[in-house]
């Protein structure tokens, strides 16, 4: 079969197409036909070697995928072959033609799911429940802020909070950007690259402040996130690129409590709830992943280029 192999850690042109062979499968494992195989940022990070989850090398990257069930082990009987599902993780990795799957890494993918949408679930939609609803612990008629809502984890994070109803606010900036999250359910957009647009939130929420901030780039905005912020209120750390000079007064003024998180940390028991509750938000149309770009298995450094350095618009997807 072919898959993207990384033989050293570095730049995107470390991704080559090779030709492997098919892995074999033990007893609790299941064999998936990758349709569609998602890009998601973590991927890059653990492509240069430098993050705390770094993969031996060599590896074919890729945990967010969908297709359809080849084969499965003898322990399993909750699979069959035939079966549309989605990938949480892979013991193989996504980007190539199979991959083999513990089979709790597995969820079912409706029918009413395409699998190019199927590979955008995981990573983004895991990742904004457990900032949302796992963290934040997010209620009915709460309001959030999501910063850089047009991404794929943002996206996730303003279908999963208007579908439960919450007040949702998002930032974004290009205008296409912005569009795209009013139509995924934003209640309002704001320019987060107007200086004035933490101001401009505070003034939206009638002075009172947002009571969760779902937090993309937290070396950026996060000493300013105060300034839009509740009293009581929760931020969810889950985007950084750098370091910051930071305030620690501005939490204990608001009493507000800061999240980090990671969905690689995330309990069984935690992703069993997600699983069942993306099943449900997939098959009533609440969640509905957006695909920005489709890239052929060939082009994966070009995409993983584009998920960097590009405005994201949704999720980029790859097809073996």
């Amino acid at each position: 079969m072919k898959a993207i192999v990384v033989r050293q850690f570095g730049e995107p042109e470390v991704m080559k197409v090779e030709e492997v062979d098919l892995p074999q499968l033990t007893d609790s494992q299941v064999l998936v036909k990758i349709e569609a195989a998602g890009v998601n940022p973590v991927d890059t990070y653990l492509r240069t070697g430098i993050h705390a989850h770094a993969p031996k090398l060599p590896y074919t990257p890729g945990k967010d995928g969908a297709g359809v069930v080849e084969a499965v082990g003898e322990g399993v009987t909750q699979f069959k072959p035939g079966d549309r599902v989605y990938t949480a993780n892979t013991v193989t990795g996504t980007y190539a033609e199979y991959a083999i799957c513990n089979k709790v890494d597995l969820g079912r993918l409706p029918d009413n799911v395409s699998c190019e949408k199927g590979a955008c679930i995981w990573t983004p939609y895991a990742t904004a429940y457990r900032a949302l609803f796992q963290k934040a612990e997010a209620v009915f008629g709460e309001t959030v802020l999501v910063h850089g809502a047009s991404g794929g984890v943002g996206l996730a994070a303003v279908q999963w909070a208007k579908g439960s109803g919450l007040n949702v606010i998002g930032t974004a900036s290009s205008p296409e950007g912005k569009k795209l999250v009013a139509d995924n359910g934003a209640d309002a957009v704001f320019d987060h690259t107007d200086e004035d647009h933490f101001e401009q939130i505070r003034e939206f929420s009638g002075g009172k402040g947002v009571d969760i901030i779902i937090e993309m780039l937290a070396n950026v905005n996060l000493e300013r996130d105060f300034e839009c912020l509740a009293m009581f209120g929760r931020i969810t750390i889950v985007g950084n690129r750098g370091s910051l000079q930071f305030t620690p007064r501005l939490a204990m003024t608001k009493d507000a409590t800061i999240y980090g998180m990671s969905l690689f940390n995330s309990p069984q028991s935690q992703r069993d709830e997600i699983h069942t509750a993306i099943f449900e938000g997939l098959s009533n149309g609440s969640l509905d992943p957006v695909v920005s770009r489709t890239f052929p298995l060939a082009d994966a450094a070009q995409s993983h280029h584009d998920v960097i350095e590009n405005k994201a618009l949704g999720k980029i997807v790859l097809i073996p």
